[in-house]
């Protein structure tokens, strides 16, 4: 008996109805952790980016519903992730909210492009400590920004001017009532992140991000504390479809910059965290270009809604995964729960403190940020740890975009000055009397680039200036245009001095 389409969905491995019942359970179950989860985290996302909460609930149910229905990745969660905070934020700024949805929806127009030209599988050669020095980066700036979020307070635009403005942050904080009541809430809430998960029984009925959102909204509210609380628009009119002006900034050239970081980074930060989910599980594996197509097709459509970028992101996803979820079912009945909720509840976002929310952030800023694997990379991969702090410093002296170009740079520098490696051997030294009767011959092998050509000068500078050399490249793998014209121009000069000399020397009498 052929299995029906609903069969088809959950993934049933049997034709048992007890096994797809079970499967279809499992699923129902892990979808309520995962809408738990998302709830705090699309919120908060969005309020860090400067837009209203509704549109971080929107880019979830349209992960839920749309990317979590493609192929791809069966079990890695899709919506608004932390590590684009920092990115829209900068671009609402720069450009209005009005614009946001022409950048996701471009964006996402890439990334089906780049998916259907079999582009996928590339993003898994960016180096990992380019990845994880955007995250630092990300969640250093993220962490400064949020700081001002805990006490009430407008944070600066640039990352820099967050950083330098914390000492007078602290102390307009000491010097006002208000603004110490909301550091306690934000405080007290990333103590309930840190400390929830040890109380095993809670944490399994509750979810950390939930549970430290619920408590603090409850001290709000039971001593009525005067601190600023989530503004909520409702669901349809915070929806902004772009128009024609919007498509009309398309013609900046910043507006192309930030499109094209968009594209890199929600691409890269959803591959990898789909090869991180693969670790989890042992179910089918993530086909990357399928992925990156349904990826793209969920930005898509948030950009015209007008909402947030989305990204998989690996707090939901491993949450989906350590609930039991089987298939793809689970994440799709997570944005149902997001949607019921968005419609029938969103006078329940305006009573959550934004100083909590800020506390979420945090907590989430300092988790994106490698400190257990800084030393040790230090210690064995010296060139990897350096640039994942020069990108991670990069993206918080200038901005997102150019940061990670940096490092990008830095590891193609760093791969070409690694493999360009050359050797120089030279025979017939013994041979002759020193007096230029025969030539040397010098062969190169390896990679000669122009990254090695001083070297190698250098080496060729030290052979005997009497003596012609007869110069040997068929050893080279690879030689590029500058080294081969150097090599060339420097044997040329060498031998016709070599033999100038020799010439003068005859004509002198003895």
């Amino acid at each position: 008996m052929r299995n029906s389409p609903l069969d088809r969905f959950r993934g049933a491995r049997g034709t048992s109805g007890s096994s797809g019942a079970g499967t279809f359970r499992a699923d129902f179950t892990a979808s309520l952790v995962v809408f738990l989860v998302a709830v705090p985290l699309c919120v908060g996302v969005a309020v860090a980016s400067g837009v209203p909460a509704e549109l971080g609930l929107i880019t979830g149910i349209v992960g839920g519903l749309i990317t979590g229905f493609l192929p791809g990745s069966s079990l890695q969660v899709s919506g608004p992730a932390a590590g684009l905070t920092v990115l829209v934020y900068e671009a609402v700024e720069e450009y209005g909210v009005a614009a946001l949805g022409v950048l996701v929806l471009i964006s996402g127009l890439l990334q089906l492009a780049m998916g259907a030209l079999g582009l996928g599988r590339w993003f898994r050669a960016i180096s990992v400590a380019v990845v994880q020095g955007m995250l630092a980066g990300i969640g250093l700036v993220l962490i400064a920004g949020q700081l001002y979020a805990l006490a009430d307070a407008k944070a600066p635009s640039s990352g820099l001017d967050k950083i330098f403005g914390i000492p007078e942050l602290i102390g307009d904080v000491a010097g006002s009532g208000d603004a110490l009541k909301a550091v306690a809430v934000g405080v007290g809430t990333i103590a309930v992140l840190v400390l929830w998960p040890r109380f095993r029984q809670g944490a399994k009925v509750l979810p950390a991000p939930l549970a430290a959102v619920a408590l603090a909204t409850a001290a709000t509210a039971i001593f009525d504390l005067p601190i600023a609380r989530v503004e909520v628009k409702g669901l349809l009119d915070a929806v902004q479809p772009p128009g024609g002006s919007e498509f009309a900034a398309l013609a900046e050239v910043g507006v192309i910059g930030t499109v094209l970081a968009f594209t890199l980074i929600a691409s890269a930060e959803s591959l990898f965290s789909a090869a991180a989910v693969d670790r989890l599980h042992d179910g089918a594996r993530t086909d990357y270009n399928k992925e990156l197509m349904a990826q793209g097709a969920g930005n898509a459509v948030c950009g015209v809604l007008g909402a947030l970028p989305m990204t998989a992101v690996i707090v939901r996803s491993a949450a989906n995964v350590q609930a039991g979820a089987k298939t793809k079912a689970s994440r799709v009945l997570h944005g149902v729960w997001l949607l019921i909720f968005a419609v029938l509840f969103p006078a329940a976002l305006g009573i959550i403190p934004v100083a909590t929310l800020a506390g979420v952030l945090v907590h989430s800023g300092w988790k994106l940020i490698p400190t257990k694997d800084l030393v040790p990379l230090w210690r064995t991969h010296r060139g990897e740890a350096i640039i994942l702090i020069v990108t991670a410093g990069a993206i918080v002296i200038t901005n997102m975009f150019e940061g990670v170009i940096i490092g990008l740079l830095m590891a193609v520098a760093k791969t070409a000055w690694e493999t360009s490696h050359v050797h120089v051997e030279v025979s017939g030294r013994e041979d002759g009397n020193g007096d230029g009767d025969k030539p040397l011959y010098v062969r190169v092998r390896g990679n000669a680039t122009f990254l090695r050509l001083p070297k190698l000068l250098d080496e060729l500078e030290g052979l005997p200036r009497e003596r012609e050399v007869e110069l040997d490249l068929t050893g080279l793998r690879h030689v590029d245009h500058a080294c081969e014209m150097a090599l060339a121009t420097w044997t040329e000069r060498h031998n016709a001095v070599v033999k100038r000399d020799a010439a003068v020397e005859t004509q002198v009498p003895a």
